[in-house]
């Protein structure tokens, strides 16, 4: 196991409560597109958004640092892992016991619910780990990762209430657009690391084509399936949140010109701004999903 034993607190550190937010929130819209009541079972809402979270969103941050340490070494050496506080092979035993947690979880509130917890964990080992490391490739691994934190979050979030059903497939769509667009808001989150990744030949956007061209290519993932939702919403008669929806991209095309202008700069003030305005976009198109399924 190696020598000493792992500081308490850097083992809640690797799960990075600060990440959690993303799939959590994703999992509030699946909820609410299930058209079903949130307050009448709390305890379903507790328990989905700790698996959301605290569990496979914490496993995935795990698996990660544990496969990422020689980057981090480079980019972040104060991380638990390469600063020594989760020294040895701690780091993949918690991969492991936590990885098998979030899937005994997922799989006590309903079948898809199960299978939604097992194909994001595959995910989250694959982005990381070899042979198959996602992550050396920016265009498939911010997919994966986008893919994980916003799809599969909504899809698991309308499952939990629909009894642990498949939902219907209105909710898929608005679930895999959404996880398109969040493809850009993981290369933006990309630009930390250039160093690293192209010290350790990691072929993330980023550091393969430049903060530059990388803020473009992120602006357009993030604004396609957006504008693809108000086309959608505005179709099937959901006018008001298409409108919402409209506006809040307007805001975003507005801060997505000063991206593009000071990238490295900018990025973080984006993630504040931009992706605020993306997410507000998920819960508004959550709410009319129920209409559109009578």
């Amino acid at each position: 196991m190696g020598t000493g034993r792992p500081q308490p607190g850097a083992l809640v550190e690797l799960l990075k409560p600060i990440t959690w937010f993303p799939p959590m929130w994703a999992f509030l819209c699946g909820a609410v597109s299930s058209g079903q009541g949130l307050i009448d079972r709390p305890w379903l809402l507790v328990a989905g958004v700790l698996l959301a979270g605290p569990l496979v969103c914490g496993a995935s941050q795990v698996v990660n640092d544990w496969f990422d340490r020689e980057v981090d070494a480079i980019n972040e050496p104060e991380r638990p892992i390469p600063s020594g506080r989760v020294p040895g092979s701690w780091g993949l035993l918690w991969a492991i016991v936590w990885t098998a947690l979030s899937a005994l979880w997922g799989a006590a509130l309903g079948f898809w619910v199960g299978i939604a917890t097992a194909l994001g964990l595959a995910l989250a080992w694959a982005y990381s780990a070899p042979p198959i490391r996602l992550k050396r490739n920016g265009w498939w691994g911010a997919l994966a990762v986008g893919f994980s934190y916003e799809g599969l979050a909504w899809v698991t979030g309308a499952a939990v209430f629909l009894g642990g059903a498949l939902p219907a497939w209105p909710v898929l769509v608005a679930a895999g657009l959404y996880s398109v667009g969040a493809h850009g808001i993981m290369t933006l989150n990309d630009f930390k690391s250039v160093t690293g990744d192209r010290a350790l030949g990691l072929r993330s956007l980023p550091a393969v084509y430049g903060l530059q061209k990388s803020a473009h290519i992120a602006c357009w993932f993030m604004a396609i399936p957006q504008v693809l939702v108000v086309a959608g919403l505005t179709y099937y008669g959901a006018h008001w949140q298409a409108v919402v929806v409209g506006l809040l991209i307007a805001g975003q095309l507005l801060a997505m010109v000063r991206l593009v202008r000071q990238p490295e700069a900018l990025a973080p003030w984006y993630n504040g701004t931009g992706v605020t305005a993306y997410v507000s976009g998920m819960m508004v198109t959550a709410t009319a999903l129920p209409g559109l399924l009578t």
